[in-house]
């Protein structure tokens, strides 16, 4: 198994870190680099991994996380200095392109992931794409850390990448705020504000798990839908009143959004 050192040292290399270990990883193969001494402090003690705060060490490791915000990336290429030939790169950094960490690191092999929050709680989803320098076992490397603390997708043109955004990268907030909508109609309809949070977050999480067992969601929701019935009244409501065009325009402003951040 390879060794692996994470640049940052934050909530998200944390849960990762985490998940690797759970699945098998050694914590003596995996390091951390964070410049808060803090930081490493708490890691070593959660996690027992060694730390450091000297960024150059890092480039020992056969894979090197990226766990830092994009605009110290730069400052983190120019620290490292050495040769990664035969490294992986593996980055978390949202929008940073792989022709971005190409001209910083160089011609290597580099992963670049886009995750979402629930990875901090093992449930997270994660597209990625290796760029031509990667080989195969390192695209399954890369994979195997993702599936650490959640699923991979692989997709085949980085550009898929803005799609995945729009799909899970920013996808929780988009259940955050159905599940804001309901408990606040919940509690005009007489509800207590805390029986309409617990009832909300339990059909929530009761309707995701019966959504991955294998059924259509249209399946699933044709089951609870009886002809002229309760359920079949709101679903007419929110047909009626352009739902799913809501949806499709919200995710493809997230779309062009993240595309634009890329060309910036």
């Amino acid at each position: 198994m390879e060794n692996v050192a994470f640049i940052g040292g934050g909530n998200m290399a944390s849960a990762i870190i985490g998940g690797m270990i759970v699945s098998g990883w050694a914590p003596s193969r995996i390091t951390v680099v964070d410049p808060n001494a803090d930081q490493r402090d708490r890691l070593a003690a959660d996690h027992g991994i060694p730390t450091t705060g000297d960024v150059a060490k890092a480039a020992a490791a056969d894979i090197i996380v990226l766990a830092v915000k994009p605009q110290v990336i730069a400052a983190v290429a120019d620290q490292m200095d050495a040769d990664l030939s035969g490294k992986l790169i593996l980055s978390i950094a949202a929008g940073v392109t792989i022709a971005t960490l190409e001209g910083l690191f160089g011609p290597v092999a580099i992963a670049r992931t886009m995750p979402n929050t629930p990875a901090l709680f093992g449930l997270g989803a994660t597209g990625l794409y290796v760029n031509r320098h990667a080989s195969k076992a390192q695209h399954a490397a890369a994979k195997e850390i993702i599936q650490a603390f959640g699923i991979c997708v692989s997709v085949e043109r980085e550009e898929l990448l803005d799609a995945v955004t729009a799909v899970s990268g920013s996808g929780p907030a988009y259940y955050f705020l159905m599940i804001e909508e309901m408990i606040r109609a919940g509690t005009a309809l007489g509800l207590s504000p805390e029986d309409a949070r617990a009832l909300t977050l339990q059909t929530a999480l009761g309707a995701a798990t019966m959504a991955t067992k294998g059924y259509a969601p249209e399946d699933l929701r044709a089951r609870v839908t009886s002809p002229n019935g309760t359920t079949h009244a709101a679903i007419v409501s929110m047909q009626e009143n352009g739902f799913g065009d809501v949806i499709h325009k919200a995710m493809t402003a997230c779309h062009d959004r993240a595309v634009e951040l890329r060309l910036e």
